[in-house]
């Protein structure tokens, strides 16, 4: 039996709309970037991002700090939706779930495989994630050639697909730890969260000046200071009722919606995707680093994506919304391999030290995001007809 889809909330769409528009910032300002890293101005645009500031350079404010906003963002949407949205039940929950787990698992191995026991092992984060963004924007240019199953189901499905990206970064992606600092950090978010349900303290300044003092702890602990960011957001009073203005989760994700979309990420793709495309770059794509990034992305996403879901509906875990098809999911699968931000955000954790392993990864990120896009969005509109449209 079909799950029978359910209203989407005024919340959901106010968040894809969102998502959208940001979207469509993020490729104009990665096109500004690649133009400005293979210009004449090239030296200083790129010595730019490593000027130091207070302490940091541009870029590590930027990768620590600003994305340490948009994990919060992550964070209180993943609430959402665990909460009262697409996993707020064991039934909604279990499709994306598993879609998820297939979409992180396959491009890993496949990574994995190429590059098992070498230098560029590290990588094999690179191709689990989705760029909710930039899936979301393809499949908005769409319209009403899809079901609008298909657009919460690859919400879901990104959004479990970042929760799977955090975990991958705060475990693997671990420098020298420091457990005094790590300790700070917990102990600041277990008294946020006995404010929230001991105190009931519903004001939001105290949450968020607790938030930048277990940001600065965790900055120091060597757990990468973006955790800070998804923490808070699980410390933060929710409401289950969409439309509750007075709940402080509900404010801070409306309110941060724009400036995550129309600042924080288009800088973010402003300071890392100037990538310098070098006489030698189609050897790079063929080395089995980028091959692993390329293929986990391009083919991995949708083959891990679909098997995983065809293989939870045969053994009756779970099943499909009415109006979505399996060619549905294997148009999102396809539009799930669009890794962009959290590839590249992955492959500065990974690569830290070696500068031309960065960029040849984000040149394989790039291409392979681009041709996942490309492809869900032909397959989409050839086979994704809502099927009372047929």
């Amino acid at each position: 039996m079909n799950i029978i889809p359910k209203p989407i909330s005024n919340t959901f769409n106010r968040f894809v709309e969102s998502e959208k528009a940001g979207g469509i910032l993020l490729i104009v300002c990665t096109i500004v970037s690649l133009l400005l890293a293979n210009s004449p101005v090239a030296a200083p645009y790129l010595q730019f991002w490593h000027l130091p500031l207070a302490g940091l350079s541009v870029e590590l404010w930027i990768n620590d700090a600003l994305m340490a906003i948009f994990f919060l963002l992550i964070g209180l949407e993943l609430q959402r939706e665990i909460q009262s949205g697409e996993l707020s039940t064991i039934r909604s929950a279990l499709l994306p779930m598993v879609a998820a787990v297939g979409g992180i698992a396959v491009p890993a191995l496949i990574h994995f495989a190429l590059n098992g026991g070498t230098p560029s092992q590290a990588g094999m984060g690179i191709p689990m994630a989705t760029d909710i963004a930039f899936a979301l924007a393809v499949l908005m240019l769409l319209g009403s050639a899809v079901p609008t199953s298909l657009k919460v189901f690859l919400t879901a499905l990104a959004v479990m697909d970042d929760l799977g990206a955090i975990i991958v970064i705060a475990v693997f992606y671990t420098s020298a730890l420091a457990p005094w600092y790590l300790l700070g950090a917990l102990l600041v978010f277990a008294a946020l969260f006995v404010m929230n349900r001991v105190l009931r303290v519903r004001a939001l300044s105290p949450y968020l000046v607790g938030g930048a003092v277990m940001w600065f702890f965790m900055l120091k602990s060597g757990v990468h200071a973006t955790i800070a960011g998804v923490l808070l957001a699980f410390a933060i009073p929710y409401s289950t009722k969409d439309e509750d203005q007075e709940s402080p989760s509900h404010r801070l994700e409306h309110f941060l919606h724009t400036p995550v979309a129309f600042i924080i990420l288009p800088i973010f793709a402003l300071a890392n995707t100037g990538i310098v495309i070098g006489a030698g770059w189609m050897q790079e794509l063929a080395s089995h680093n980028s091959l692993g990034i390329l293929a986990g992305l391009v083919l991995g996403k949708p083959l891990g994506i679909t098997i995983a879901c065809l293989l939870a509906v045969t053994v009756g875990l779970c099943t499909l919304p009415s109006d979505l098809k399996w060619r549905h999911v294997i148009g999102a699968g396809m539009l799930g391999g669009i890794g962009f931000t959290m590839s590249i955000f992955i492959t500065n954790l990974a690569f830290a030290t070696d500068p031309a392993l960065i960029n040849a990864s984000k040149m394989a990120i790039l291409l392979a995001s681009l041709a996942a896009g490309v492809a869900g969005f032909i397959w989409l509109k050839l086979f994704g007809k809502p099927a009372n449209a047929q």
